[in-house]
């Protein structure tokens, strides 16, 4: 018998409606004969309002308490699903992550998966029940809840069908699938029926913001298909697989933005003092993601290495770099905002050279400044002021030809 995992967002669980809606879509799953397995993203509404009175109460509180309290609203989804699918009459139990046998680090806020024992999943679904997970939270080794941060959901939802050998992970969302750009502000963006978890992985990583790159990368890691589709519509989503078919053989299949960029930059007073290994290591141990890395050694000049970071980061960053100022040897730090970056991505890349010579002459013909590149086999990605980017965004699709794609 096949094992389906099917993963519900925030928006999928906003109001009674909404969940019995839910409930169909796995009874739907469940009469064609399939284990199923749900799991639930946290409750928006709930969620804000916990982190609200948790503010209220304390500026400082403890990472730990935050987890217990922010694991609890995707407790209450995953037990209203249930109650949803008892009532239509069917067999179905909620468990947390920890019940669920989601085993993490003990990282708070962000914690990453080790292992999903899987030993009472088998159980439940041996008892022909439908289970519905609470997603977003695991156990750490000295059974501390924990939370997985941004994209714990999907990744629990991959995780979980790693661990139980399933056929395939359906993610329902606000979006039907994945397209070759944001289709409300780019003109003529097309709907992809297929795409490699590298390219996704890449889109995910740039600014698109359907499937967290963690989930993409587990999905890879353990060759799990996963489809993305609609929760509001029943049409065909964007299957996320190892190969894809190339329609018409495009170069690049997509265009990624991301706004609120942040370019900070770390300076030397002599290159002795400069270690690309330490600061990014201490930054890396507070989990701050770095992108793009530009490194200047000029003679004549204080040597300079400038990344950037997302807004959301930002305060981190700052004070992760200042308690470490002395360990580190930099002189000083400064910052940039306003700033956005624009990515194309393809797996044809890789075999087609003068693809990035084609983008940077667009966006010079387009008048776009180009303040930081970074390249990879199957992207390259440009840091633009942000005032600048969806012009950048259509820009370069038209100039790729993706709107002339058929991929319906």
């Amino acid at each position: 018998m096949a094992r389906i995992v099917m993963k519900f967002g925030g928006a999928t669980l906003a109001s009674s409606a909404h969940i019995f809606e839910v409930a169909k879509k796995a009874i739907h799953e469940k009469e064609k004969g399939h284990d199923v397995v749900i799991v639930t993203a946290a409750m928006a509404s709930s969620a804000n309002e916990l982190t609200k009175m948790a503010r209220d109460l304390s500026d400082e509180a403890s990472k730990r308490e935050l987890d217990v309290l922010r694991s609890t609203s995707s407790q209450l989804s995953s037990a209203l699903v249930a109650i949803a699918l008892q009532e239509e009459g069917y067999n179905a139990v909620s468990l947390t992550g920890w019940q669920a046998g989601v085993q993490t680090d003990a990282m708070y806020v962000n914690a990453r998966i080790d292992y999903v024992d899987v030993s009472r999943l088998e159980e439940h679904l041996a008892q022909k029940q439908i289970v519905v997970v609470a997603g977003e939270q695991g156990i750490d080794h000295l059974q501390n809840i924990t939370t997985l941060g941004k994209g714990g959901a999907e990744t629990a939802a991959v995780a979980i069908a790693a661990a139980l050998d399933a056929e395939r992970v359906d993610i329902f969302t606000n979006v039907d699938g994945v397209y070759t750009a944001d289709p409300n502000h780019v003109n003529g963006a097309q709907k992809l029926k297929e795409i490699s978890y590298n390219e996704m992985l890449e889109l995910s990583n740039l600014g698109t913001h359907i499937l967290h790159p963690r989930a993409v990368e587990l999905a890879k890691k353990f060759q799990i298909p996963v489809i993305i589709r609609s929760n509001e519509i029943d049409t065909v989503g964007t299957l996320l697989k190892e190969e894809v078919e190339m329609e018409k053989n495009l170069i690049v299949r997509g265009v990624a933005y991301e706004s609120d960029v942040i370019r900070l930059t770390v300076g030397y007073d002599a290159y002795s003092d400069a270690s690309l290994a330490d600061i990014f290591t201490v930054l890396a141990n507070h989990r701050i993601n770095v992108d793009i890395i530009v490194q200047a050694i000029i003679d004549g000049l204080k040597p300079t290495v400038s990344f950037t970071i997302l807004k959301e980061e930002f305060a981190e960053a700052l004070r992760v770099l200042e308690e470490s100022k002395l360990s580190l040897g930099f002189s000083f730090a400064d910052f940039e905002v306003g700033l956005a970056k624009v990515s194309i991505i393809g797996s044809g890349m890789a075999s087609n050279p003068g693809v990035a010579a084609r983008m940077f002459d667009r966006l010079r013909h387009e008048d776009i400044p180009v303040k930081m590149v970074s390249t990879s086999e199957i992207k390259v990605s440009v840091v633009v002021p942000q005032d600048d980017m969806i012009h950048a965004a259509n820009a370069l699709h038209a100039e790729f030809n993706l709107e002339q794609a058929l991929y319906m």
